[in-house]
């Protein structure tokens, strides 16, 4: 069990397991002093993020299994870079994202309330 906090200030639930998401594929949007990327947003993969991902010269679609990265697909799961996340929201295509499974390291690169315009579980 993880014991970081998600962007509402509770512990942080899992992303995915189906694919095993989170850089240290645990199924969480951990971040530790190895992922420079912050991999902190859980968010739900559609066709236009994943064609945005491509063109900023991120190939998300691709399995490369040397790395253990099943390749994604629309509807997928998984903790996305948050400044790739926040290029994606400043460019309207931004996926939708589940708050409790996102770090809130996250919120180094945007908002809360931008995050909320983006999610699938306003329980807050």
């Amino acid at each position: 069990m993880s014991r970081d906090l998600n962007v509402l200030g509770e512990p942080l639930t899992p992303c995915c397991h189906s694919p095993k998401t989170g850089f240290y594929r645990d199924g969480f949007c951990r971040v530790g002093p190895e992922d420079t990327g912050v991999h902190a947003v859980c968010a739900i993969m559609t066709e236009e993020f994943l064609a945005f991902a491509n063109a900023q010269g991120n190939d998300l679609a691709t399995p490369r299994p040397e790395f253990g990265f099943p390749g994604l697909g629309p509807g997928d799961r998984w903790c996305l870079c948050a400044s790739r996340w926040q290029q994606a929201a400043d460019a309207g295509v931004a996926p939708p994202v589940i708050l409790s499974g996102t770090n809130e390291r996250a919120l180094e690169f945007t908002t809360l309330a931008t995050l909320r315009q983006y999610a699938l579980d306003l329980v807050h």
